[in-house]
């Protein structure tokens, strides 16, 4: 799903949503978020690029063969 469909399904749904506080708890972390936004450095912003252009193309694996591959590795972690 794209980004574009992500917002609309987000409005879509804050405009049926009737509970107060649920909105109030998004409204105030959208101001929270706006207030302690600091701007990514281009060594961040492209490593950030990068792993969500991995994701998309679908490069990634899953946390349970993550699990799998580092019990292998490092099995007297998992005793």
């Amino acid at each position: 799903m794209n980004i574009q469909s992500e917002k609309l399904d987000l409005i879509q749904w804050l405009v049926e949503l009737d509970d107060l506080k649920t909105i109030k708890l998004i409204s105030s972390l959208k101001f929270s978020d706006e207030a302690n936004q600091e701007p990514l450095s281009k060594e961040l912003k492209a490593a950030l690029d990068q792993s969500l252009q991995e994701i998309e193309e679908g490069k990634t694996i899953s946390h349970a063969e993550v699990m799998r591959l580092t019990k292998q590795k490092f099995p007297q972690l998992f005793k």
